[in-house]
């Protein structure tokens, strides 16, 4: 484990590590700190002992499933590295490394090229704007071809991508890289397994490429500056160090992404993508500026990454240890901080302390005196700070823009293996929703169910399975049940008359009301059409809550009666027997009897999707829609997808996601919101009807 060191500003570079599951990504950072001298062995991730893949349901599963933080050293600068989830369930952990990262290096597999996850990272970048790196890993592996993957990714992710390293041999043949920087070529030394190489000729088989991608990557540099432009017209050759400058330019205004090879396994061309991860990434002070708020004035201001200004911090991620407690993982985006001090959660006005301040590496955490702008650390134990929160100092407290966490798509019903899991669910879940953001859970009183949602079945298992090792409570899934509505859709009218004589006083309530169909979505209308107090007004809050209660248990199946108007506008009273129950039951009884005569109906829930997929997915994503009884709203094209809405009963949207992601070979993707209710098909009507009759027995 790497001891404590202290990083200015400058010499730091925040650095998320993204791509498609199974791309290499956690294997190159353990290549990346095991090389740099900071991790004593190399592991297999699958095996369970790589830096940043430890918790027991990533080994359970050999993937990652959180956003986990380790460091290297190179050029006496601390590269963070931020190992992220590569499936589309645990979007929301590269969602969160993206936010607090000034840069990304984007892993793709040798075999699998450009894949739907590496489209989605990218799109995270883009809307980021931050500059990225491409690294082709694996190329140590049967079928691995760098220059279909080199052709995958400009016609489907970006034509700005530049190689600067040309590959020597693929599969097992290769052994070595073409340094177009430096334009030596580097020949790794077998069984070394620390990335060394020794500078060799440039094979003659190979010297017409690097000639040609040489003055490519000359040509395209010159364009950055109008005196390098004039240099290289003239006939003149860039530098190395040249070179390196208008990369960097290039990389930060969105012009270049370099594109480089090795193999995590090996550790081959590590060390050249540590010494480019220092050389063209931005430090933090040059990513520019950060807004924040200041929550006692509500001004907002500039922060720039510098030791000296008003100090924020961005809590990124929050997890609980066994024995330790909920940890909290920050970027301190401005000011520095000192173990020990005392600051508030800007958020919540709370204040907390920053005891054994320490930065990560993997499961570890290494204690440190003081942190710069800039950089990542951790703490444990705060009282009631949680992820999106920002820690600032009292006399200057800021908020920073927090993480937007896609909203869940998936649901699934849960309740107690066990009457004692059962009362354990109110205290657990807030806290797996704590840990990740995209995990939501609250006990629906109408449906009599505690509904659990993520960004996919195999998310919502993971976080059950980590409900059960760490707090101990086991649960069980159903279908969610599906919150109809009914209503009338015609005029009635009618009376409830309530008499009972037991001996002593009776009790004696007479109501004539008419019910009348408002439209969808307008809830209910009560009328007090009372003359002569046929009715003593003292008692029409009673009809009214009898009406009101009886709508709520329906006439057809048992649902919520809405958008209706009822007017009562006759009765008669009693002056002993009289009394609010008894003009309660009479509204109650009125309500019911006339909503039968009313032509009642059922109402289901309409969910508006926005689906986005590839245009060739098109046709059969719409067909799909139509079968769920679904209706197109509009469609969109850009860059090759297609974006289509579409209002769909969410009865039929029941594992819809996993439904989409087969269609689409994992690249369509949907949100959803509300869009009120439409009447149920009779069909479907009857079935729904028949079995709420078999449930009530």
């Amino acid at each position: 484990m790497p001891s404590a060191k202290e990083y200015p500003t400058e010499r730091i570079r925040n650095v998320a590590v993204l791509g498609h599951g199974g791309s290499g990504k956690t294997t190159l950072i353990d290549a990346l700190c095991y090389v740099s001298g900071l991790s004593k062995r190399h592991a297999d991730p699958t095996e369970g002992g790589a830096i940043t893949m430890h918790a027991p349901e990533e080994v359970a599963h050999g993937i990652s499933i959180q956003l986990t933080p380790a460091y290297c050293e190179w050029l006496d600068t601390k590269i963070n590295l931020l190992d992220t989830p590569g499936y589309l369930d645990f979007t929301g952990e590269a969602l969160a490394a993206v936010r607090v990262a000034d840069a990304a290096l984007i892993v793709l597999s040798a075999t699998g090229g450009v894949e739907v996850g590496t489209e989605r990272v990218w799109e995270y970048c883009e809307e980021r704007g931050i500059p990225r790196m491409l690294f082709v890993s694996m190329m140590d592996r049967e079928q691995a071809d760098f220059d279909r993957v080199y052709a995958d990714i400009k016609a489907h992710l970006t034509d700005k991508v530049i190689p600067v390293e040309v590959p020597i041999g693929e599969g097992e043949d290769f052994h070595g890289i073409i340094n177009l920087f430096s334009e030596h070529a580097h020949h790794y030394r077998q069984g070394t397994r620390t990335g060394e190489y020794d500078h060799v000729e440039i094979p003659d088989d190979l010297r017409a490429r690097f000639e040609e991608w040489e003055t490519e990557l000359q040509e395209t540099l010159a364009t950055t500056d109008e005196d390098l432009l004039e240099k290289y017209l003239e006939g003149g050759h860039l530098s190395r160090e040249e070179a390196l400058e208008a990369m960097a330019l290039g990389m930060a205004r969105g012009d270049f992404v370099p594109l480089f090879c090795g193999s995590g396994k090996t550790c081959y061309g590590t060390r050249a993508l540590l010494k480019k991860m220092v050389e063209l990434f931005p430090h933090p002070g040059e990513s520019g500026a950060e807004a924040a708020r200041r929550t006692d004035t509500d001004e907002v201001i500039e922060l720039h990454s510098h030791d000296d200004e008003a100090l924020a911090a961005l809590v990124f991620k929050t997890t609980t240890e066994p024995h330790v407690g909920e940890l909290s993982y920050f970027r301190l985006f401005s000011g520095r901080i000192a173990s020990g001090e005392t600051l508030v959660n800007a958020s919540t006005g709370e204040t907390e302390k920053m005891q054994h301040l320490s930065v990560p590496f993997g499961k570890e955490r290494i204690e440190v005196d003081r942190l710069h702008a800039g950089d990542i650390g951790v703490v444990a134990k705060l009282k009631g700070t949680h992820t999106n929160d920002t820690l600032s100092r009292p006399t200057r407290p800021l908020e920073v823009d927090g993480i937007e966490f896609p909203a869940p798509d998936v649901r699934v019903a849960i309740r107690g293996a066990t009457r004692n899991d059962e009362d354990k669910l109110g205290e657990v879940l807030p806290r797996l929703h704590e840990e990740d953001p995209t995990f939501h859970a609250e006990f629906d009183a109408e449906l009599h169910q505690t509904i659990a949602s993520g960004l996919g079945a195999l998310h919502l298992d993971i976080q059950l399975e980590r409900m059960k090792r760490k707090y101990n409570v086991s649960v069980e899934t159903e279908q969610p049940k599906i919150a109809y509505r009914e209503t009338i859709s015609s005029p009635a009218e009618g009376q409830g008359r309530f008499k009972k004589q037991s001996g002593g006083r009776g009790q004696f309530g007479d109501c004539w009301i008419r019910l009348k169909p408002l439209p969808r979505g307008s809830g209910h209308h009560f009328i007090d059409s009372i003359k002569g107090g046929v009715i003593p007004t003292k008692y029409i809050p009673s009809v009214e809550r009898g009406i009101e209660e009886a709508a709520q248990k329906g006439v057809l199946a048992g649902f919520p009666l809405v958008d209706y108007e009822v007017e009562v506008y006759d009765g008669s009273y009693h002056s002993v027997d009289s009394s609010d129950i008894a003009f309660k039951v009479a509204g109650s009884i009125a309500f019911q009897k006339v909503a039968n005569d009313a032509r009642p109906q059922l109402l289901e829930p309409m969910i508006e999707i926005t689906v986005t997929t590839p245009e060739e997915f098109m046709g059969d994503v719409m067909g799909d829609i139509s079968q769920r009884r679904g209706k197109v709203q509009g469609m969109d094209a850009k860059d090759g997808r297609a974006i289509i809405r579409a209002q769909v009963p969410e009865a039929e949207l029941y594992q819809y996601a996993a439904a989409l992601r087969s269609m689409t070979h994992g690249r369509g993707h949907h949100s959803r919101k509300s869009a009120g209710y439409e009447l149920v098909p009779p069909p479907q009507a009857k079935k729904i009807i028949a079995e709420m009759e078999n449930q009530a027995g």
